[in-house]
C-alpha cells in the first residue's frame, strides 16, 4: 500500500446540523475514512475543512458518507452566501406558519390563569379537537425536521439537540392527543375538557424556530471580515490582446496579461509595471496612509487602488494566487479551525444528550411515584422542561462563534492568525523576541561612514567593495551597494560570492579575494585588524553598523551603515511590557550597535552576534524556562526561530519564507500590530470563557429548577432560544474591539 499523501484539501458546506453534537458525529465520520488526514467541522460557519490523500479518498467519497450520517454536504469552490439566502427564507416561512397556528394555542393557554381570567377566550379556541387539528401541523410538517434529524442521529449510534426537541415535544403532544380521545369517549363537555399540552408542543417548536433563526442571522454577522475582504476585489479589467484593449470579468485574466490601469481604478491582479508611472494606495495591505510611487519594473497588489497616473501591469499572479486571495484564504481557515478549548466543549456536548434523557426519566419517575403520585401531567411538565432547557445549542456556538469574530477583527487590522490554535496560544504569550533589522528598524539603512586604509585608492576600494556586495540581498550590503552607486563609481565585476550568515561575505572580484564582515570573521581569517577596533567601537555607540573590509588577507578599510528605527518601535515595546510582556530584541549585529537600537526602541534586554541557528536555540532555551515566546521577524534567517516559537509572528513586507513558517503574519510591517495580537487574542479567549460560562452555567442551573417543577416547558424553550443568541451576540462584540493604541 502507497503511503497516504494528504496534501489535498477539501472545503464543504454543510446543511442540516442543529448543535455540535452533529458537528462531532460528521467528524468522527470523516476522520475514520481511508485516505483522510484530518477533519475538522465547524458548526458556526457550517463547513467541513478536510485534508486527504486522493489516491485513497474522493470528494464524492466524502460527500456520500456526510449524506449517509444523514446531512448534506456540497464543496466549495468560490466562497458565497447564496446557498444561506434560501435557507434563511425557508426558515422565516415556517416560523410564520408555526406562530399562526400557535397563536390560538396561547391564547387558550393564558386563559387559563387566574391573573388574566378577565381576557376573553373564543370557545372554539378551548376545544380540545380544534387544538389538535393546529398543533398537529406544527407538530409534523413544521417539526418535521427535529423527527428526521433526530432518526438519523440515533441511528447512526448517537444523540443531538433534536432527539431532546422531538422526545420533548412528542411527548406533550401525543398525552395531549390520548387525553383528547379518552375525553370523547367520556362524552365530557368542553367546560370540562381535558389539561392538555398542545399549546406546549406548538410553543417550542415555534421559540426553537425562531431561535435558530436569529442565529442564522447573528451567525451571518460574523464572517463581515470575509464579506469586506472580498468587496475589495476588482469587478472587471482592461487588458490588451491582440493590440486592441478590452475589458473582461477579472477572472478571465491569465497570467502574461497586460493590464491597463487608469486613475482611480483598482488594481485587478499582483504584476509587475511594464509602463508608466503613479502612486498607489496601499493602505488595504500595508496599512500605509501615504501613496507609494511607482515606476516600470516595481511590483503592484491587487485590489490596491491607483492614484494619478496610467500603469500597465503585466500579470504575475491572478486568481487564487493573489495576495488579496491567499489572505481570505487564510482569514477562512482560522475561522473555520478548531482551538483547543473548543475540543473540551465538543466532548461535552457529545455525552450531553444521553445524560440529559437520562436525568428527564428519573424525573419523571421521581414525580409519578414520589412527589405527586399518579400525576402523569405534573411528571410529563417536570421532563419535558428538563430535555429542553438543557440543549446544549450555546455549548456548540460558545468558541466557533468567537474565533470567528475576533479573527475577523484580526484580519481588519492587517493581522493574520493562520488557525484558531494560534488565537487562542497567542494569549498565552509572556516572552516577544523581535529581531532588529526589519522588524525593529525600518531594514533600509544608508550608507553612513568611510574609513580608508593608508595606501589605499578609495574609488579602487569602493569598486570591489561594490562588487561585491552587490550579489547579496542583506539590508546592509544593499544599502553599502546604493550609497556607492549615487557617488558615481562603477562596481568591479564579481567572479564568485558567497554569503556567510552571521559573520559577512566572501566574494572574488577582478582576481582579487575581498572579505567584509565581523570581527570575529577577519580574526577567523587570521586578519590584523585590531588597532582599527576603537575607531569601529565609536561608530558602534552612535547606533551603526561597521563592517572591516579585507582585500588579499590584507585590512583594507571600514564601512558603516546605519538603519532608523521604525516610528512605531518605541510605543509598540512600551505596549507590550503594559502587557506583562518580556521584550527581547536578538540580532548578528554587534553589541554596541544592539545596545545602541535597543536604547532608541525602549528594548532592556538584547542578544547581539547572534547567528541565524542560534535564535532558534535562544527561542528553546527560554522554552525550557517555562516560557510561551513569540518571534517576530522578516527574514529567511529568522525562519528557524519563527517555526521553533510558541508563536511565530512574520512581518509582512518580509520574505515569503518567513512568513510561511509563521504563525500569525502581520501584513502592515507595524511593531503596534504585535500587542494588537496579543490583545485580539486575550479578548477572544475572555470572550470565549464567558460564552462557556453561560451556556454550562446555564444548563447546570437551569436543569435542577426544571426538576424540582420551577420551569414551565414553554418558559424553557425560550430561556433555551435566548441562551444561543445571547452566546453568538456577546461573540460578535469582538467585531467592535478596539485597540488600545497611543
Amino acid at each position: 500500500m502507497p503511503p497516504m499523501e494528504s496534501n489535498d484539501q477539501a472545503t464543504f458546506d454543510i446543511t442540516g446540523m442543529t448543535c455540535a453534537a452533529c458537528a462531532n458525529r460528521i467528524e468522527k465520520g470523516l476522520n475514520r475514512l481511508p485516505g483522510v488526514a484530518s477533519a475538522t467541522v465547524n458548526f458556526a460557519m457550517e463547513t467541513a475543512r478536510v485534508e486527504y490523500a486522493s489516491n485513497e479518498v474522493t470528494v464524492e467519497d466524502m460527500r456520500r458518507k456526510v449524506e449517509q450520517l444523514g446531512y448534506a454536504a456540497l464543496e466549495r469552490v468560490e466562497r458565497g452566501d447564496a446557498r444561506k439566502h434560501p435557507e434563511r427564507q425557508g426558515q422565516i416561512r415556517k416560523l410564520i406558519i408555526s406562530a399562526v397556528l400557535s397563536l390560538p394555542l396561547i391564547w387558550s393557554m393564558v386563559g387559563h390563569f387566574s391573573f388574566t381570567s378577565w381576557l376573553y377566550v373564543p370557545e372554539l379556541f378551548m376545544n380540545p379537537w380544534f387544538q389538535l387539528i393546529l398543533a398537529t401541523p406544527v407538530q409534523f410538517y413544521i417539526g418535521r425536521s427535529f423527527y428526521v434529524s433526530a432518526y438519523k442521529a440515533l441511528r447512526n449510534g448517537g444523540a443531538n439537540m433534536d432527539v431532546l426537541i422531538a422526545l420533548g415535544t412528542s411527548a406533550a403532544y401525543f398525552y395531549s392527543l390520548y387525553a383528547t380521545v379518552k375525553w370523547a369517549a367520556d362524552g365530557s363537555s368542553i367546560h370540562h375538557g381535558p389539561e392538555l399540552y398542545f399549546e406546549t408542543s406548538a410553543i417550542l417548536i415555534t421559540l426553537v424556530l425562531l431561535g435558530k433563526l436569529f442565529e442564522t442571522l447573528a451567525k451571518g454577522r460574523t464572517s463581515e471580515a470575509i464579506k469586506s475582504l472580498m468587496g475589495l476585489r476588482a469587478k472587471t479589467a482592461t487588458v490588451i490582446r491582440e493590440g486592441q484593449e478590452m475589458m473582461i470579468p477579472v477572472e478571465q485574466v491569465i497570467k502574461g496579461d497586460v493590464v491597463v490601469v487608469r486613475p482611480g481604478e483598482k488594481i485587478p491582479v499582483d504584476g509587475i509595471v511594464v509602463e508608466g508611472a503613479s502612486a498607489v494606495d496601499e493602505a488595504m495591505l500595508t496599512g500605509e496612509s501615504l501613496p507609494v510611487e511607482k515606476n516600470a519594473g516595481d511590483t503592484v497588489i491587487g485590489a490596491t487602488i491607483n492614484g494619478n497616473g496610467i500603469l500597465k501591469v503585466q500579470a504575475t499572479r491572478v486568481g487564487a494566487e493573489t495576495a488579496l486571495a491567499q489572505i481570505i484564504r487564510v482569514v477562512e481557515e482560522a475561522q473555520g479551525s478548531k482551538a483547543q478549548i473548543q475540543r473540551i466543549a465538543d466532548v461535552i456536548s457529545g455525552i450531553f444528550v444521553p445524560i440529559v434523557t437520562g436525568i428527564a426519566l428519573i424525573a419523571f419517575l421521581v414525580w409519578l411515584i414520589f412527589i405527586k403520585p399518579g400525576d402523569v401531567t405534573a411528571a410529563l411538565e417536570t421532563a419535558i422542561a428538563i430535555l429542553v432547557i438543557a440543549c446544549p445549542c450555546a455549548l456548540g456556538l460558545a468558541t466557533p462563534t468567537s474565533i470567528m469574530a475576533g479573527s475577523g477583527r484580526a484580519a481588519e487590522l492587517g493581522i493574520l492568525f493562520k488557525g484558531g490554535e494560534h488565537l487562542e496560544q497567542t494569549h498565552k504569550v509572556d516572552v516577544v523576541i523581535l529581531d532588529k533589522t526589519g522588524t525593529v528598524t525600518n531594514g533600509k539603512p544608508t550608507l553612513t561612514d568611510l574609513v580608508v586604509a593608508e595606501g589605499r585608492d578609495e574609488e579602487d576600494f569602493l569598486r570591489l567593495v561594490g562588487g561585491a556586495e552587490q550579489l547579496s540581498e542583506h539590508p546592509l550590503a544593499v544599502a553599502i551597494a546604493d550609497g556607492i552607486r549615487e557617488r558615481g563609481i562603477s562596481f568591479a565585476a564579481a567572479e564568485s560570492f558567497e554569503a556567510l550568515p552571521g559573520f559577512g561575505i566572501r566574494a572574488v572580484a577582478e582576481g582579487q579575494s575581498i572579505l567584509i564582515g565581523t570581527r570575529r570573521l577577519m580574526e577567523q581569517e587570521g586578519i590584523q585588524a585590531a588597532e582599527t577596533y576603537p575607531v569601529m567601537a565609536d561608530l558602534e555607540h552612535a547606533g551603526k553598523t561597521a563592517m572591516l573590509v579585507a582585500i588579499n588577507g590584507q585590512y583594507a578599510g571600514m564601512i558603516a551603515a546605519a538603519d532608523t528605527i521604525k516610528e512605531s518601535s518605541l510605543s509598540a515595546v512600551q505596549r507590550l511590557k503594559q502587557l506583562g510582556i518580556k521584550v527581547i530584541m536578538v540580532t548578528g549585529d554587534n553589541e554596541r550597535t544592539a545596545l545602541a537600537i535597543a536604547g532608541q526602541a525602549g528594548i532592556d534586554h538584547v542578544l547581539a552576534e547572534v547567528l541565524p541557528e542560534g535564535k532558534a536555540a535562544e527561542v528553546k532555551k527560554l522554552q525550557q524556562q517555562g516560557h510561551i515566546v513569540a518571534m517576530v521577524g522578516d527574514g529567511i534567517n529568522d525562519a528557524p526561530a519563527l517555526a521553533t516559537a510558541n508563536i511565530g509572528m512574520a512581518i509582512g513586507t518580509g520574505t515569503d519564507v518567513a512568513m510561511e513558517a509563521a504563525d500569525v503574519t502581520l501584513m502592515r510591517g507595524d511593531l503596534e500590530s504585535i500587542p494588537d495580537a496579543i490583545y485580539i487574542s486575550r479578548m477572544t479567549m475572555r470572550n470565549i470563557k464567558q460564552n462557556l460560562f453561560w451556556a454550562l452555567g446555564y444548563n447546570t442551573l437551569g436543569i435542577p429548577i426544571a426538576a424540582i417543577g420551577l420551569l414551565a416547558p414553554w418558559v424553557a424553550g425560550a430561556a433555551m432560544a435566548l441562551s444561543s443568541v445571547s452566546v453568538v451576540a456577546n461573540a460578535l462584540r469582538l467585531q467592535k474591539l478596539h485597540v488600545r493604541r497611543r
